[in-house]
């Protein structure tokens, strides 16, 4: 077959050896289509240079087959296989993903709710449960599949997927209070607009209370999430006396920047002050020490998510939000040690 410029459905048919119903079914619903036939289609579409308008069939009602997905930040790995693990499910389905950042600005986040509704998204993913009364009424009112990740809570107004971060923060202090350490300083990011990090710092200052435990105010900086400066931010606690025996960072971004900071005060991590983190990012077990931290299964997260926004876009109806936990764990690794 002779090629065209601008080569459209029916070609791509003909070219497969389909009806051109079979080529819009294994677009829209590729689970209904053999896989054997799925992949000749796939084929007429690199040779004939098909390329679908999925702006015209969203303006025609049809499905756009794109979801959106907001996150805070992309500088770093927070949410780095998170999003990957979605984003696979997502394409194992035959969706696109639009991405986009709010900067931890809640109304940016509104703004950019509205451009991707515009660009008739199916569904939407968002991170977390701290978003405007503006962003919560506009899912509401045009009925929009949505899904929170990577924190769950019991009465949140959307359906969630992730850890109890809270709990988290528990379980790490735990460790750190089993290890023998009294003398502790924490490290986190500003929760104001970030319930995450907010659950974590509760979950690690409420447990060290129970065990009679205070951290004074001094002993607890707040940093962005990047190493240079929390390795700036942390340099100032290993110049206290007492010098505290253990940092508990909000993530293991932070985390490094605190080893960073010890290790240029002279200081060798974990003989002199263990240091711990909560997230168990890409390289926190290869890091030199590596991180104790906390695993929040962000792969694991992201898979269930995107089944669960799958089946609303799929027409499921949802009379109250579905709320899924994932068990977190402490990983215990070289930064930490029995305290003297």
């Amino acid at each position: 077959m002779k090629n065209k410029l601008n080569a459209d459905i029916i070609d791509v048919a003909n070219h497969a050896g389909v009806s051109p119903a079979t080529v819009s079914r294994s677009f829209n619903h590729p689970d209904k289509v053999l896989l054997s036939t799925r992949k000749r289609i796939e084929r007429a579409i690199a040779q004939t240079g098909y390329i679908r308008n999925r702006a015209a069939q969203a303006i025609q009602g049809k499905r756009s087959g794109t979801v959106g997905l907001i996150v805070p930040t992309l500088d770093n790995a927070i949410f780095s296989n998170l999003i990957q693990a979605f984003s696979e499910e997502m394409r194992l389905h035959g969706f696109t993903m639009l991405v986009t950042t709010h900067g931890y600005d809640l109304k940016d986040e509104y703004l950019l709710l509205r451009s991707l509704l515009e660009h008739r998204v199916e569904g939407v993913a968002l991170i977390g449960h701290d978003h405007s009364d503006e962003t919560y009424t506009l899912l509401e009112r045009r009925n929009v599949p949505v899904v929170s990740m990577w924190n769950y809570k019991e009465d949140s107004k959307i359906s969630c997927v992730g850890g109890e971060n809270d709990q988290a923060g528990r379980a790490i202090a735990k460790h750190i209070v089993d290890l023998g350490h009294t003398e502790i300083a924490i490290a986190f990011p500003s929760v104001k607009e970030n319930d995450r990090a907010r659950d974590r710092k509760h979950g690690v200052l409420a447990y060290l209370a129970e065990a009679g435990l205070t951290v004074p105010v001094h002993r607890q900086i707040e940093t962005v999430y990047s190493i240079a400066n929390a390795r700036n931010s942390a340099a100032e606690l290993f110049e206290m006396q007492p010098r505290p025996t253990a940092v508990i960072a909000g993530n293991d971004v932070i985390a490094q920047g605190v080893i960073y900071a010890a290790q240029a005060k002279g200081l060798d991590v974990p003989n002199d002050v263990s240091v711990t983190g909560i997230g168990d990012f890409s390289g926190s077990a290869s890091a030199f020490p590596s991180v104790t931290t906390v695993r929040m299964r962000p792969n694991k997260v992201g898979k269930i998510a995107a089944s669960l926004l799958l089946e609303r876009i799929n027409g499921e109806d949802e009379t109250d939000p579905s709320r899924i936990k994932v068990a977190v764990e402490v990983k215990s690794r070289e930064s930490t040690k029995r305290c003297c």
